[in-house]
């Protein structure tokens, strides 16, 4: 009797262990999908690819190239699916990359065409163009990001040439305006990079007082994160 309830025993631990080996490899399993394809919140150069695929399938635009994982690419991603017969989670996951890759076959790395030659050097750079009104976050001569940007009005123009970010405050509010200024990166006096409530709301029908306005609230507060004090500025024009 004593030889039959060991067996009994030995065999439930057995089970037990398989089970929680089988669980553990489903865990490890979804991890390494979490890492391989783009996720909500990233942002990175397989989200670009994963944006760029998204406007060759023509359920993205391409100003909404940006390298970010939010709202609007979610939103893309559930109308490829749906376009696709597959689940409408707003997820990449495995069929949903797969399936999307055959259908837009190659994409074009992003173009250095219209960026600035001080801007391709080693280390961090922001680099922005004020006739494409944007912002790319450079690192080592690459795109890593690209954001929508506003300028100063006529009389107070955004200040042109090669600077560096002299400091950076959180929750800056204007001492002469008396406005909002959340992420502010100052690099030229008081003229600044910053997240701005009108931009986000009015776009380019309004201006700044010099700043670099940008309105992807989540986008500024990822970027305000990587950059330090000291990074290079490149304002100009292509």
């Amino acid at each position: 009797m004593n030889r039959i309830i060991r067996s009994i025993v030995t065999l439930l631990a057995a089970t037990g262990l398989m089970a929680a080996l089988a669980w553990s490899g489903a865990g490890s399993t979804d991890a390494h999908a979490a890492d391989r394809y783009p996720q909500r919140g990233q942002t990175s150069a397989k989200v670009t690819e994963l944006q760029q695929r998204l406007v060759k399938a023509k359920t993205l635009k391409s100003k909404y190239v940006t390298g970010y994982f939010g709202d609007l690419t979610t939103t893309a991603v559930k109308a490829f699916q749906k376009k696709s017969k597959l689940p409408r989670t707003g997820k990449v996951n495995a069929t949903t990359w797969n399936t999307l890759v055959k259908k837009t076959g190659k994409v074009s790395k992003p173009s250095l065409k219209g960026i600035d030659k001080r801007c391709k050097t080693k280390d961090r750079v922001l680099c922005i163009n004020k006739r494409t009104d944007k912002l790319y976050y450079m690192v080592d001569s690459k795109i890593v990001k690209t954001m929508d940007a506003r300028f100063g009005c006529a009389n107070m123009k955004t200040r042109e040439g090669r600077f560096s970010v002299q400091r950076k405050s959180r929750h800056h509010v204007s001492s002469i305006y008396h406005t909002p200024m959340p992420y502010a990166m100052f690099f030229s006096g008081g003229q600044a990079v910053h997240y701005s409530a009108d931009f986000a709301k009015r776009g380019y029908r309004g201006c700044s007082h010099g700043c670099v306005n940008l309105r992807d609230r989540a986008g500024i507060a990822w970027l305000f994160g990587k950059v330090r004090v000291g990074d290079r500025v490149v304002v100009y024009k292509s």
